[in-house]
C-alpha cells in the first residue's frame, strides 16, 4: 500500500504542473485587459497602459510564466488585481464553506446511492428494484440547483424548519453550522447519488448471482451477512470508480448550490474573478479544484487497492 500511495502522489505532481501551465496560457490568451476591467468606464488607453505597467502585465509571456512558477514553489499564489488582497487569504476564507457542502453532499450521495443500489441489486426485477430504479431516474433528471430551490421554498420559507441563509461558520456556532448544511447537502447529494446507485445495483446483482454466494447460502450463512460481508465487498470495486466521477460532478455542482443557499464559497469568487479578469484568483481557483479532484482520486485508488489486492503495484 505504501508503494501505491507514493506512486499516486508522484503522478499528481506533474498533473498539477501541466494544469497550471495550461491555465496560465489560457488566461494569457483571453482578450481584454484586467486593467480595463479595474478602471471601468473611466478607462483610457494611457490609463490602461500605466496600470498594466504597475501590475506587470506588459512584460513578456515567458518572464511572467517564470515568475509565476517561482512564486508558486515559494507558496505565493499572487495578489488579486481587483481587491489587492493575497489570493491565499481570499481562498482560505471561502474554502471551508465549499468543503463543508462538498463533504456533506458526498456523505449523503454515498449513503443514498449505496442504499438504493443494494435494495435493487439484491433482488433484481422485483417491485423494490423497480421503485429504486425509478427514484434513481428521477433524481438523475433533476438539476441540483432546482432541487435546492424546492427544498429551500418548502422547508425554509414555508415550514421555517431551516434558515434561508444556510451558512454559519463553525467557530461561531457548531449547531448552526450543522443545521445550515442539511439542505445544501441533501440538494447536492441526492441528485448526484444516481450514478452510484446504478453502478451499485448492477454490481450487486452480478455479485449476488455468483456461484460462491450459492455455496454460502447452501452452507447456511445468514442473508444479511451474505449481502454486506460478501456481496457488497466484491461489488465495491466498480462502485469506487463511479464515486470518483460523482465527486468530480459534485464539486462543479456545489458552485450552483452555493448560489441557491447564499453560501460564501469559492464558486461565487471564481465567477466574479472570471468576469473581472482577475487572473491570479482564477489560476489559484482552478489549481485548488484540480487538487481536490486529484486528492479524491488518490484516496479512492488507495481504497481500491485495499479492496482489490490485484490493483497494488508489485
Amino acid at each position: 500500500m505504501f508503494k501505491l500511495t507514493v506512486s499516486r502522489i508522484a503522478l499528481a505532481v506533474p498533473q498539477l504542473l501541466l494544469l497550471t501551465l495550461l491555465v496560465f496560457c489560457l488566461t494569457y490568451l483571453i482578450p481584454g485587459s484586467p486593467a480595463a476591467a479595474i478602471l471601468g468606464a473611466s478607462a483610457t488607453p494611457d490609463g490602461i497602459a500605466k496600470l498594466e505597467s504597475q501590475l506587470g502585465l506588459d512584460r513578456p509571456f515567458f518572464v511572467r510564466l517564470g515568475e509565476y512558477y517561482v512564486n508558486l514553489f515559494q507558496g505565493d499564489l499572487g495578489t488579486s488585481y481587483l481587491t489587492g488582497r493575497p489570493v491565499t487569504q481570499m481562498f482560505a476564507e471561502r474554502l471551508p464553506a465549499t468543503l463543508s457542502i462538498l463533504v456533506g453532499g458526498v456523505i449523503v450521495g454515498v449513503l443514498v446511492g449505496l442504499a438504493l443500489g443494494i435494495i435493487g441489486g439484491t433482488k433484481p426485477g422485483s417491485l423494490r428494484d423497480r421503485i429504486s430504479t425509478a427514484i434513481t431516474a428521477i433524481t438523475m433528471s433533476i438539476p441540483e440547483f432546482f432541487f435546492g430551490i424546492i427544498l429551500l421554498v418548502i422547508f425554509a420559507v414555508q415550514l421555517g424548519l431551516f434558515p434561508v441563509v444556510s451558512w454559519v461558520p463553525p467557530e461561531q456556532s457548531l449547531s448552526g453550522w450543522f443545521v445550515g448544511l442539511i439542505l445544501p447537502s441533501l440538494s447536492l447529494g441526492i441528485c448526484c447519488a444516481a450514478l452510484i446507485a446504478r453502478q451499485t445495483r448492477t454490481s450487486m446483482a452480478q455479485s449476488m448471482s455468483s456461484r460462491y454466494i450459492d455455496s454460502l447460502t447452501a452452507a447456511g450463512v445468514p442473508r444479511q451477512r451474505l449481502i454486506f460481508r460478501y456481496g457488497l465487498k466484491n461489488a465495491l470495486v466498480p462502485v469506487l470508480s463511479s464515486m470518483g466521477i460523482t465527486v468530480s460532478i459534485m464539486l462543479g455542482a456545489s458552485f450552483a448550490v452555493e448560489k441557491v443557499f447564499s453560501v460564501p464559497g469559492i464558486g461565487s469568487l471564481l465567477l466574479r474573478s472570471v468576469t473581472g479578469k482577475d487572473y491570479a484568483v482564477v489560476q489559484t481557483g482552478v489549481l485548488i479544484v484540480a487538487g481536490l479532484v486529484i486528492l479524491v482520486n488518490i484516496v479512492l485508488d488507495i481504497i481500491f487497492g485495499l479492496v482489490n489486492p490485484k490493483a497494488r503495484p508489485e
